[in-house]
């Protein structure tokens, strides 16, 4: 018996995150503000039409890296329609403490990121932004909170969440590269 708990612990933990449903999923995800990097008010109702890719970003993990797979896919797949929204975040082991100028000199200087990167954010805890909240919380699309940073969820044209991507999972995963292309019809 516990030998069975055990592989049963360890099957759902490998289970891709995109195989979760999203059927009784209901908020209106356009209608959630948050602010770019400029301070402007933004939702993903200014994306009405597009796949958006949302990322929760840190600058000083070991994931940090992936900001470079984002850039190459995101020019390789922008004229289909794919949009991706990168959050900062500092929810996790204080990976990103800097400030949006710094965080965005680090992301154009290291990596020549041209995908548009949105105001600091929390994506758990008390102070968790409300679109976070829409996507992870308990009646979210995809509920329990966001593992670490360089989390990905993926939206349709329709702005209706499609699926949600670990941390290890990346950019150019034949996973989320698939979605992707489901999503965009191409």
């Amino acid at each position: 018996m516990q030998t069975i708990l055990i592989w049963e612990m360890l099957f759902r933990t490998m289970i891709p995150a995109a195989a979760l449903t999203v059927s009784a999923f209901s908020a209106d995800l356009a209608k959630i503000p948050f602010e770019t990097a400029d301070g402007e008010k933004a939702s993903l109702g200014d994306y009405k039409g597009k796949v958006v890719l949302l990322v929760n970003v840190a600058s000083k993990c070991g994931f940090t890296t992936q900001y470079e797979g984002l850039e190459k896919l995101y020019r390789a797949r922008k004229g289909d329609g794919l949009v991706i929204l990168a959050f900062p975040c500092n929810d996790f082991g204080n990976q990103e403490p800097g400030s949006i100028e710094e965080i965005e000199k680090f992301c154009k200087t290291n990596y020549d990121v041209t995908f548009p990167i949105m105001g600091k954010l929390s994506v758990k805890g008390k102070t968790q932004h409300k679109l976070y909240e829409a996507l992870t919380g308990p009646e979210g699309a995809f509920p329990g909170d966001v593992k670490w940073n360089f989390g990905k969820i993926l939206i349709g044209k329709d702005g209706k969440p499609l699926a949600r991507f670990e941390s290890a999972t990346t950019p150019d995963s034949p996973e989320l590269t698939q979605a992707i292309t489901d999503a965009l019809g191409k």
